[in-house]
């Protein structure tokens, strides 16, 4: 499923470094709730949940749903800080057919080799009218991710994900609309100076695929800003919702 094959050192660094903290989730929780509309015995689908931090968020906001967490990688269902986890894909979903209320992707709609089965799969899980919640870095939009201004090199790693277009084409196919867009701004790390130190290449894949040369150049350019910039690293994602 993936651009890269998570393997342990993957899923650790993933682990250690990508989950965001707790003050930085309540701007996504809002911009969820604007569409999801929480109840009792509400069924989520986490699909690609990677090691689990965003299933145990919706846990800990909505003790009376059930998330059902979905993952591909071995690597990340053994690091998973929520359980169970599935083993399973975007293309090949381990549930019955109109059998969740909702879904939700973060960051991972780049990773799948054919977006139009996964569109085609997410159709047949969700019941009708049930939102689709695709959090991501599409291509062509990096400018509120601070990551890119250091490393470059791997904005061209982001320009073949797929786009907002491309997402919202392949799921028309399969018979969705597009009910909401928005940019969602996120507390990434207290500083500069913490995100530098914290940086674990193994942990972005836009990272792990530009060369070594390029990688090192945006670590010396990263520390050196973090000597003198202040503040905290605020970056913004967005979230496209489909129904």
């Amino acid at each position: 499923m993936a651009l890269i094959a998570y393997d342990s050192a993957d899923a650790a660094a993933f682990e250690a470094t990508r989950h965001l903290p707790d003050v930085a989730l309540g701007t996504w929780r809002d911009a969820i709730t604007r569409y999801l509309g929480p109840r009792p015995g509400l069924r989520l689908l986490d699909l690609g949940c990677g090691t689990g931090s965003w299933s145990r968020a919706f846990r800990s906001w909505w003790s009376d749903a059930e998330v059902v967490a979905v993952e591909p990688s071995a690597a990340m269902r053994e690091r998973a800080v929520h359980r169970p986890v599935l083993a399973g894909s975007a293309e090949e979903i381990p549930l019955d057919d109109s059998s969740v209320d909702a879904v939700w992707l973060s960051t991972v709609i780049h990773h799948g080799p054919d977006l139009a089965a996964a569109a085609r799969e997410v159709r047949r899980v969700v019941r009708p009218g049930a939102p689709v919640l695709i959090r991501s870095a599409f291509a062509g939009r990096h400018e509120a991710i601070t990551l890119f201004r250091y490393f470059p090199e791997a904005i061209a790693v982001l320009n073949s994900y797929p786009s907002v277009a491309d997402v919202e084409a392949a799921f028309a196919v399969a018979g969705f609309t597009t009910a909401g867009f928005e940019q969602v701004p996120q507390l990434t790390a207290p500083s500069l100076r913490k995100a530098a130190a914290s940086l674990r290449r193994e942990a972005h894949t836009p990272l792990q695929m530009i060369s070594d040369e390029a990688y090192a150049a945006g670590v010396v350019r990263l520390r050196k800003a973090a000597e003198t910039e202040t503040g905290p690293v605020v970056d913004a994602l967005d979230l496209l919702v489909l129904r």
